[in-house]
């Protein structure tokens, strides 16, 4: 391996981030009971402050991308890992619900600028022969942090309280800003970069996510649909405004004119608006008809994140050898399958069955991601990959943000302004169920983008 020591600190520093937040939002969704308790929130308002975080997430991925690329990755890079950090420590310190979903949106726009920037930071640090290798040690990192998160939080939240969980995530933050800071290092001039970004259809991007996702809480409420609609439009005319701009935030044509880079920016928007929404459904389910206290419940759900992490590096090092698409199918049939499975849910369906379809998922999602972003990343010039690596964290966020939206569509038709707690299992159950059948649903789609976006060019 002909890796210098400067690659490994970069490489070990971008991991470390991406275990960070990650090990957050998997350790958060085990402690959602608990903090429903503390603050007496009820469903919807409860599933806010983990889609708070992702809004804000999802808000500014373009934005910071197109940024990164004009002034600098590694400077953005720093911003958002001081951001996070102390977001972390006063979610640990809130007395109110509100405030809490408040910090973690601050905490999911420090978020946007590590999660954009940070695979932008490897693929211009190393050489093409060994991107899919270090991408898929990031991603390992990711599931590593989604792993060791229900476990740590459900043992945290037992003992310490839930608040020690955000005090662990402000830690390990202030610990990677010391590196960062450290071994980093600045970004090399270029000349050639523009200077100028067009921020008018920004606007209209971000408004049209915020109304989206919160019209969905509105939901059956006439003001519900208005806000959707409203969003759904406020889209069209950010794409609108985006294709006519001098100077985009997004280049349009990249989806219009590269079949690579679109078909697997949408397989990924689809792979994760079916199955983000497994460990936060799953973790009501356990705790709630199961009965398994957060710890216990923490453990069943370390088997999905845990094949992730094993074996995204080695799907990863298979993509730089074969056409990452075969992999990409396999893994998102895999998904569709077991997402399938998980709507038969029942009150008496046993742990080993759950901890095996687990293990399932977590096989195809791992099959799927890093051949999926070496295929993204490897399909841009090297002036691009600032806007590559947002547009990629922006499919991702974007589509956790509509898993989250879906599971809260069915949470608001069938239990309503009532908290989990209250609610008969029956109830419960069928929102779980049909939230499941229309993941699996979702997540066939993804099959045909997979298998038909073309071949990578290894030249």
């Amino acid at each position: 391996m002909e890796w210098t020591k400067k690659q490994f600190s970069i490489l070990a520093i971008v991991a470390v981030t991406s275990f960070m937040g990650t090990f957050l939002i998997s350790s958060v969704n085990i402690a959602l009971p608990a903090i429903e308790k503390s603050f007496s929130l009820n469903a919807v308002t409860l599933s806010w402050v983990i889609t708070s975080f992702l809004l804000a997430t999802a808000m500014f991925l373009l934005p910071v991308g197109r940024w990164g690329d004009m002034s600098g990755i590694r400077r953005l890079f720093k911003v958002g890992v001081v951001i996070f950090t102390l977001s972390s420590l006063a979610c640990g310190f809130v007395q109110d619900g509100l405030w809490l979903i408040i910090f973690r949106y601050i905490q999911g726009f420090g978020a946007a600028f590590t999660s954009t920037t940070g695979p932008a930071i490897l693929v211009s640090a190393f050489l093409p022969k060994y991107r899919g290798q270090v991408l898929g040690i990031s991603v390992s990192a990711v599931y590593l942090g989604l792993a060791f998160g229900p476990f740590a939080g459900g043992f945290l939240t037992q003992y310490l309280g839930w608040r020690s969980i955000f005090f662990v995530a402000s830690g390990l933050g202030l610990l990677t800003t010391l590196i960062a800071f450290l071994f980093l290092g600045n970004d090399e001039a270029s000349p050639h970069q523009a200077k100028k970004i067009d921020l008018k259809g920004t606007l209209f991007y971000m408004l049209g996510l915020v109304a989206l996702v919160y019209g969905s809480s509105r939901i059956p409420h006439l003001s519900g649909w208005m806000l959707m609609g409203g969003g759904t439009l406020a889209l069209v005319i950010f794409w609108l405004f985006e294709r006519k701009s001098a100077f985009p935030v997004i280049d349009t044509r990249l989806f219009t004119q590269n079949r690579l880079f679109a078909f697997s920016n949408l397989a990924a928007l689809i792979n994760y608006s079916a199955t983000f929404a497994i460990v936060f459904l799953m973790s009501l389910y356990l705790q709630k008809i199961q009965g398994l206290s957060p710890r216990y419940a923490g453990i069943v759900l370390i088997a999905q994140p845990a094949m992730m992490a094993i074996f995204s590096p080695i799907a990863g090092r298979l993509s730089d050898h074969l056409q990452p698409r075969y992999l990409t199918t396999i893994g998102m049939t895999m998904c569709t399958l077991g997402l399938a499975a998980f709507s038969q849910l029942s009150l008496t369906t046993p742990i080993w069955l759950i901890v095996l379809l687990l293990l399932w998922v977590g096989l195809g999602f791992a099959l799927f991601s890093s051949p999926n972003m070496n295929t993204i990343m490897s399909s841009v010039n090297k002036t691009q990959y600032g806007l590559a690596s947002g547009t990629a964290a922006t499919m991702r966020v974007v589509g956790q943000i509509t898993s989250m939206t879906i599971a809260t569509l069915f949470f608001a038709g069938f239990i309503g302004s009532n908290a989990i707690e209250s609610v008969s299992p029956g109830q419960f159950l069928k929102a779980v169920k049909w939230g499941f059948v229309s993941f699996a649903f979702i997540s066939s789609a993804g099959i045909y983008f997979s298998y038909n976006r073309g071949k990578v060019n290894r030249e």
